[in-house]
C-alpha cells in the first residue's frame, strides 16, 4: 500500500473511501478500484478489461466498432471489477472516468456511464485526464514525489513530462509522427507477426538477432527531446522487402527504439537535474525497454502487473489523489475531448 501523489494538503479522513475508475478511451474496456486509506495509501482492490479482439482482423483500432463493444461490455465489467473488490456499488465514494484524450465515441460511453454512477450514488465524480491516469499508475508500486520525469509510451501516446511540483506537467517532448506503439503494431503487422504489436514484437525479438538490420537512429543530434518513428518504419519496410527474416526484424527495430527511447529521456534528465522517471503506458511492459532504463542511473517506476495498458484501476488512483487533495469534483456537463493536452510543448528553450 502506497501513498498517493500529493497534489495538495491532504483532507482529513478516518475511514477508507473506495473511488471506482473507468476507462474507455480507445479499444480497451476498464473498470477499477481503488481503496484510498485515512494516511493517503492506496490499494488496487480490482482491476477488471475487456480487451477487444474485433480489430485484430483489420490491423488497428475501428472507431465505431470500439463504441459498440464498450457498450457491450461495460456493465459486465463494471459487475466484476465490484465482485473482485468484494464491494457492492452502494460502498463506492466517487467515480472518475476518462474524459479525454481518445476516440471520442469510445470515450462517451465510460463518461456517461460513470456520470450516471456517480449521480445515482451522490458522490464526487471527477473527468480524469488519460495521460495523467497513466502517470499515477506508477504509484501502485510507490509513493511518487516531484520532481521527476514522466515518459509515455503506448500505442496513441509517446509524451515526455517533466514534473516540477505535485500537479504541474510540463511537455519537453512528444512524437513529430507515429507514437512508439503505433510504430510497434505497424512493423508487426509488415513482419506478418499478429496484433497487437507491442507483444508480438517483443515475443518475436527474442528469437531474433538485433544486429541482422542496421536501423539508424532518428533525430541524431537534435538539441530537444522528440521522438520520431517515421524512419524506422521505413528502414523496416526496406529491409522487409530486401528478406529479412520476421524475428530479425523484429529484434532490431525493438534495440533501435528502445535505445532511441532511453537515450532521449537520459539527456532530458540531465538536463532538467531530475533522477526519477515515471514510464507508462503499453509500452512500459516491454522487457527491453524495463532493462535498458535499469542500465542508467535514473530511478525508473514502472506501474504495477496489469497498469500498464489503458485499464480503469489507473484512473481510480487519479481519482483518489483528487479525493485526497480536496481536488473540486468535476461537473455532470464535463464532455469527452479527442485531443486534451495535459501540457503544452515549452516555447523557450527545448534545453529546459
Amino acid at each position: 500500500m502506497n501513498a498517493v501523489p500529493s497534489l495538495a494538503a491532504p483532507t482529513d479522513s478516518a475511514a477508507s473511501r473506495y473511488v471506482l475508475g473507468i476507462d474507455t478511451s480507445c479499444d480497451d474496456t476498464g473498470v477499477g478500484v481503488v481503496e484510498l486509506l485515512p494516511s493517503g495509501g492506496v490499494q488496487v482492490r480490482a482491476n477488471r478489461i475487456w480487451s477487444q479482439q474485433v480489430h485484430a482482423r483489420y490491423g488497428g483500432v475501428m472507431p465505431e466498432l470500439a463504441s459498440r463493444e464498450h457498450v457491450e461490455r461495460i456493465d459486465e465489467i463494471m459487475g466484476a471489477a465490484l465482485k473482485e473488490a468484494g464491494l457492492s456499488v452502494e460502498d463506492i465514494d466517487a467515480v472518475a472516468a476518462t474524459s479525454g484524450p481518445g476516440l471520442v465515441g469510445a470515450l462517451l460511453v465510460g463518461l456517461m456511464y460513470g456520470k450516471g454512477v456517480a449521480q445515482a450514488l451522490d458522490v464526487p465524480f471527477f473527468a480524469a485526464h488519460h495521460l495523467e491516469g497513466h502517470i499515477f499508475a506508477a504509484a501502485s508500486e510507490e509513493e511518487l514525489r516531484a520532481p521527476y520525469l514522466a515518459l509515455v509510451v503506448s500505442g496513441g501516446h509517446t509524451h515526455l513530462f517533466d514534473v516540477p511540483e505535485e500537479g504541474k506537467y510540463v511537455l519537453v517532448g512528444a512524437t513529430r509522427d507515429d507514437a512508439a506503439g503505433e510504430a510497434f503494431d505497424k512493423i508487426a503487422r509488415l513482419a506478418g507477426l499478429g496484433y497487437p504489436g507491442g507483444p508480438a514484437i517483443s515475443e518475436a525479438a527474442r528469437r531474433g538477432n538485433p544486429d541482422a538490420v542496421p536501423f539508424k537512429e532518428p533525430l541524431q543530434g537534435q538539441k530537444g527531446f522528440e521522438f520520431s518513428f517515421s524512419g524506422l518504419k521505413t528502414a523496416a519496410l526496406l529491409a522487409h522487402k530486401a528478406g529479412a527474416k520476421p524475428e530479425d526484424l523484429a529484434a532490431s527495430f525493438e534495440r533501435a527504439a528502445v535505445r532511441f527511447l532511453v537515450k532521449t529521456t537520459v539527456r532530458a534528465a540531465e538536463a532538467s537535474g531530475r533522477g526519477t522517471v515515471v514510464v507508462s503506458g503499453g509500452v512500459a511492459a516491454n522487457r527491453a525497454l524495463r532493462a535498458a532504463f535499469a542500465a542508467t542511473d535514473l530511478h525508473a517506476v514502472f506501474p504495477g502487473a496489469g497498469l500498464n495498458t489503458d485499464n480503469g484501476a489507473m484512473i481510480a488512483l487519479a481519482g483518489a489523489a483528487a479525493l485526497h487533495t480536496g481536488r473540486s469534483s468535476s461537473t455532470l456537463d464535463a464532455g469527452a475531448e479527442a485531443y486534451a493536452p495535459l501540457a503544452r510543448l515549452l516555447a523557450e528553450s527545448p534545453a529546459l
